[in-house]
């Protein structure tokens, strides 16, 4: 499977973001923002 620079990046983020959401306490507020990003690079990615 071939993966072009960009769709490393939005996978290495989403990784970021998920890892973020477990390891880091995060407000109401922030963790809504953090899922709503996650939900638009799964989208991208067609992981949804």
């Amino acid at each position: 499977m071939k993966v072009n620079c960009q769709e490393y990046r939005k996978s290495m983020a989403l990784l970021g973001l998920k890892l973020r959401l477990k390891e880091v306490p995060v407000n109401t507020k922030e963790r809504k923002e953090i899922e709503k990003q996650i939900a638009i690079l799964e989208k991208e990615l067609d992981l949804d």
